[in-house]
């Protein structure tokens, strides 16, 4: 396979997702950090949309830019010789697409749009503290997207199924980033903290236990696998 180049944030939820999906995949790639609030971002020039995550690599010779999550979950899985993230069952399938599809659009816009601008964005934007306000309401929006995986994963070995699939690495991607900062409270959710201990052992999530903010320690318990 040629060599590929992974533009990412470390704190950006789909950024995550691709180095967990990469590393699951045991496909080796060149670390590229980038910061794409900047007007500099190396990926405007691959990405117009200027949001990573984008690989650089090539297809028969010719250069490929895959950009962002979607493109890269299914150049992966096209690399396979089997089901790798997404599972060969059918109703398994859809429910590995549902559930990305819910993280994408609602967990992003309800939880993600409020508490990681608070937490993360406006420190890095300069922008000020964090309102109180918001972090109210975020947190509550975090609780009612959390009762929902919790009973999920009390009824399920992953998120769609009987195995792992992108649902999972997607889920622990945005999960993994307000768990940073000390958002979630894990023994709160005693089936999603079973689910996500399975995760945090595997080794495609070592890396991101070792990503820090700047000025901002993680909580006591991120990189510890027996939390």
């Amino acid at each position: 396979m040629s060599q590929c180049v992974l533009y990412h944030f470390a704190f950006h939820p789909a950024s995550r997702a691709a180095r967990l999906a990469l590393g699951e995949a045991r496909i080796e790639y060149a670390d590229a950090p980038v910061r794409p609030w900047e007007a500099d971002c190396p990926v405007n020039d691959f990405n117009p949309s200027g949001m990573p995550p984008v690989i650089q690599t090539s297809d028969r010779g010719r250069p490929l830019n895959l950009c962002e999550l979607p493109a890269i979950l299914g150049w992966i899985e096209d690399q396979q010789r089997g089901p790798l993230l997404l599972p060969a069952e059918a109703a398994e399938r859809a429910e590995a697409r549902r559930l990305t599809a819910w993280f994408e659009r609602r967990f992003s816009d309800d939880v993600d749009a409020i508490l990681l601008h608070e937490r993360l964005e406006k420190p890095l934007l300069k922008l000020g503290p964090p309102e109180a306000r918001a972090l109210r309401e975020g947190r509550e929006a975090l609780k009612h997207h959390l009762i929902m995986l919790e009973e999920i994963a009390g009824a399920r070995d992953w998120l769609a199924g009987r195995r792992l699939s992108q649902a999972d690495l997607i889920a622990a991607a945005h999960l993994s980033i307000l768990d940073y900062f000390g958002e979630i409270t894990w023994t709160h959710w005693p089936s999603l903290k079973t689910w996500y201990s399975k995760l945090k052992s595997r080794p495609c999530f070592r890396p991101l236990l070792t990503d820090r903010f700047i000025g901002v320690p993680p909580a006591s318990w991120y990189a510890d696998l027996d939390f």
